[in-house]
């Protein structure tokens, strides 16, 4: 988490959902672009640009509207060029992951605002959204979500395509919580406000509509509560440490 989302939250005697509402609406949006340009660039302010090139080759990497005004303004000299964007007034930018001591897969989408504890593993395809938080030695396999606010304790682990709710709106309901040790299948569904608690096992494809006790193992459309947990059942979803770490 950025220092200055964290200044921003500690600054705020708000909810969390009304804290990070409001730092959306008070961050400064960006449209970052790159450009590559063949041609001569006669009119050129760097400051407020990165700039690679020389003579009749160029890349350029800025925000669009100070990228624009040099097209513009070298229009008549230059011969082709190619820009590329991915966002358009963005108000979170992704995570600096270098500071991680976590294994983070490429094809991850971490926004900044997520906290991510050591020997954590994401998958590709991962979704974290802010103010999401994943635990010690916890596994987001590929292609999940994990919405905004959305806690994920030590020891978990997350299957392909599940979708654990997001919950900004109302900022009164309550994030989903998904204590220790507990293992959610593929392609499973947590809706806003459940809180899946230590040692559950969520069945493959299930769609958690409330509470789960401890050490219980539930699935279906809406999930149900289908035996607790056995020492065969702990064998089957057992972790392996060599992932970690």
């Amino acid at each position: 988490m950025s220092n200055e989302f964290k200044n921003f939250h500690s600054n705020n005697a708000l909810t969390e959902a009304e804290v990070i509402a409001k730092f959306i609406k008070e961050s400064k949006k960006t449209t970052p672009v790159k450009v590559y340009i063949q041609g001569k660039l006669n009119h050129l302010n760097s400051d407020n640009v990165k700039l690679f090139g020389q003579d009749n080759f160029w890349i350029i990497i800025g925000e669009y509207h100070e990228v624009n005004k040099i097209l513009e303004l070298n229009k008549h000299t230059i011969e082709n060029y190619h820009l590329e964007n991915d966002r358009r007034n963005s108000a979170i930018p992704l995570m600096n992951l270098l500071h991680l001591n976590a294994r983070v897969e490429p094809g991850a989408f971490i926004r900044e605002g997520v906290e991510i504890e050591k020997n954590a593993i994401i998958m590709m395809g991962a979704v974290l959204n802010i103010g999401a938080k994943i635990g010690e030695n916890t596994m987001i396999d590929m292609n999940c979500v994990i919405g905004a606010r959305g806690i994920i304790g030590k020891n978990v682990h997350i299957g392909a395509g599940t979708v654990i709710a997001g919950v900004l709106e109302p900022p009164s309901k309550d994030p989903v919580i998904i204590e220790d040790e507990v293992f959610i299948g593929a392609n499973v569904v947590v809706l806003e406000g459940v809180k899946v608690c230590k040692g559950s096992v969520i069945a493959a494809g299930s769609v958690v509509t409330k509470d789960v006790p401890p050490n219980t193992v539930v699935a279906g459309m809406p999930a149900k509560i289908i035996k607790s947990k056995d020492s065969r059942t702990a064998d089957k979803v057992q972790l392996l440490e060599d992932l970690r770490g």
